[in-house]
């Protein structure tokens, strides 16, 4: 709600007022009687304070004053933005298998962290900057799983990623190309698509699932959708957080995941550089926190288009008024002028 001037040029000629109050100042008009002896006069001049023509004259300033407001028309804008969206459909696809569970993306050993925990602060972050975009999100392991389907309620779909843990799907295998599958199906029939992406990262290598990631991939392409594939992880022996049996982390009382030994790293570059290739994506390597933090933001850069903020306002107009006001304050001079402060000739 804001209120503003349809004509706020006219409001210059309040400065004319001021002018005037000046050129005719506060007194008004001496009565002019016939006194059969001065000394009446006298006395009756020491009484005369011009009183009705200053009330007279302020009255007719006041009316003026309203009816260049109404001239100006005062209104009351009651509008809302609305923003077309970006025509960019995403698909955030997850890694959640047990070796999700490596340290090597902990900012210190005071502060460790999973890798899963690493993706989820920078996928939040990546999903604040792209307000306009549908996005869905899929996780997997030995299966996959739908976190969430497409959509532009971004804080329902923080709400989910934030309960995405390791062992909720069976955390021994990893279904590179069921993810892929689950994750094309999520977007091939959604119209009025500028670009279809699917972001997929993983820690390992495909040994799951009926489809492999390479028929995965070429069934992308004939969607018109861009994979971008991301490595995560360093290769070799890394920490890792402890599991307990239902395959979930190990965590302290401050909710910090508990040391558990170490584990063999691998992940299966050359699938991944094929998939992206494929599908006309990028493939991405990160070995830590920054460099994921990175990713996500090139990525961010290159899937961009032109959105549109439509405004709409509907006014309601005050200046009848503030021209009934002046026109009552006309009528209320024109009463007095004609009973208490009738002047004598």
């Amino acid at each position: 709600m804001n209120f503003d001037f349809a004509n706020p040029e006219f409001l210059w000629a309040l400065l004319i007022l001021p002018v005037l109050a000046l050129l005719r100042g506060a007194s008004g008009k001496s009565g002019s009687l016939i006194f059969s002896s001065v000394a009446v006069a006298k006395d009756a001049a020491k009484r005369n304070k011009a009183s009705p023509g200053f009330w007279r004259f302020l009255l007719t300033i006041i009316s003026l004053a309203l009816l260049i407001v109404a001239f100006a028309r005062p209104r009351i804008g009651m509008g809302y933005n609305e923003r077309e969206e970006s025509g960019i459909d995403i698909v955030l696809t997850i890694d959640v298998s047990g070796s999700m569970a490596g340290l090597d993306f902990s900012a210190s050993r005071s502060r460790p962290m999973t890798r899963l925990d690493a993706v989820k602060g920078v996928v939040d972050a990546f999903i604040d900057k792209r307000p306009n975009d549908r996005i869905g999100m899929v996780t997997f392991a030995a299966n996959s799983f739908l976190v969430s389907p497409m959509t532009l309620n971004h804080d329902w779909l923080k709400q989910n990623l934030e309960r995405i843990e390791i062992g909720v799907i069976d955390a021994n295998r990893t279904a590179i190309g069921s993810a892929i599958g689950m994750s094309v199906n999520r977007l091939r029939d959604l119209k009025n698509a500028k670009s279809r992406v699917i972001i997929l990262l993983t820690d390992g290598e495909n040994n799951a699932g009926k489809i492999s990631p390479i028929a995965a991939a070429e069934a992308a392409a004939t969607y018109d959708t861009k994979i971008y594939t991301i490595a995560a992880g360093r290769s070799g022996i890394v920490p890792a957080a402890a599991l307990d049996s239902n395959s979930n982390v190990v965590r302290d009382r401050a909710g910090n995941p508990v040391y558990g030994g170490d584990m063999q790293s691998h992940v299966d570059e050359e699938t991944l550089r094929k998939i992206s290739e494929i599908t006309g994506g990028k493939f991405y390597r990160a070995t830590n926190l920054r460099e994921l933090e990175q990713i996500y933001s090139d990525i961010d850069k290159l899937e961009k288009t032109t959105v549109k903020l439509r405004n709409f306002t509907s006014y309601r107009e005050l200046f009848q008024w503030f021209a009934g006001a002046a026109a009552a304050v006309l009528a209320v001079k024109l009463l007095l002028v004609n009973t208490k402060f009738r002047t004598l000739p």
